[in-house]
């Protein structure tokens, strides 16, 4: 029997708070076990327990959630840190995904879609919403051409910083098959792994099969970075 996942729910907002909890403790899958209104009182919650995944809004009285996410990989370094927020700004994306977020997802998201990124997320996937993934690749695309990939530019303190991609990676894209190829576009567009199955009339577990591999031959680590190298390499 598959372990249940553990939950703790940060969000300032308590009416938001009781509806994502009566709607996740509907799926046997997952457990709401803390709740916390602020970084603070999470926590205070990480000192008695070790959730799985944290569902964390950036939009937090005191200290915002994104700024909160050193303090709480601290606390409770094995524990997964999904963002669940309605910002949509760049800059609050890329500050997530520096500080060690494992995935940002919108509050418009369903309720199948956010238990679908739960379990990505425990498996060690980095997801984003897709609207959002357009907004990391246009960021990407604004920045000076003549930078080498693997060195991040010098900008503005209020410029999103996007994931760096190692240098090797340029020339390891030759080694991509044709699929594979196409799949990186896909990603690219900010497609999941299920609507890259469904376009392609294959299976999802082929397409999961066909990430690793994409990821291992360019030598990245995540999806975010496998969208930000098809963009600088000009394949999407």
């Amino acid at each position: 029997m598959t372990p249940t996942i553990r939950l703790l729910l940060v969000d300032d907002h308590t009416l938001f708070r009781r509806g994502l909890k009566a709607l996740l403790s509907q799926d046997d899958r997952f457990e709401v076990c803390g709740e916390a209104g602020d970084a603070g009182e999470a926590l205070r919650c990480l000192q008695h327990q070790q959730p799985d995944v944290i569902l964390l809004d950036n939009h937090l009285p005191g200290v915002r959630g994104v700024d909160a996410i050193p303090a709480l990989k601290e606390a409770a370094p094995a524990t997964r840190i999904l963002m669940l927020t309605v910002s949509e700004n760049e800059n609050d994306l890329s500050a997530a995904l520096q500080a060690g977020a494992d995935g940002y997802l919108l509050k418009t998201v369903e309720s199948e879609q956010l238990a679908d990124t739960i379990l990505k997320v425990m498996d060690g996937e980095s997801v984003i919403s897709p609207e959002m993934m357009t907004k990391l690749v246009a960021v990407f695309r604004s920045r000076p051409s003549a930078a080498p990939a693997a060195v991040p530019l010098a900008v503005p303190a209020s410029a999103p910083v996007v994931p760096a991609v190692p240098r090797e990676a340029a020339s390891a894209a030759d080694l991509l098959s044709p699929r594979e190829r196409e799949i990186l576009l896909l990603i690219a567009r900010g497609d999941s792994n299920k609507v890259i199955a469904r376009e392609l009339d294959i299976a999802e577990t082929t397409v999961k099969i066909h990430v690793q591999h994409i990821l291992r031959k360019l030598g990245l680590s995540s999806r975010v970075q496998a969208a930000v190298f098809a963009t600088s390499q000009g394949l999407a």
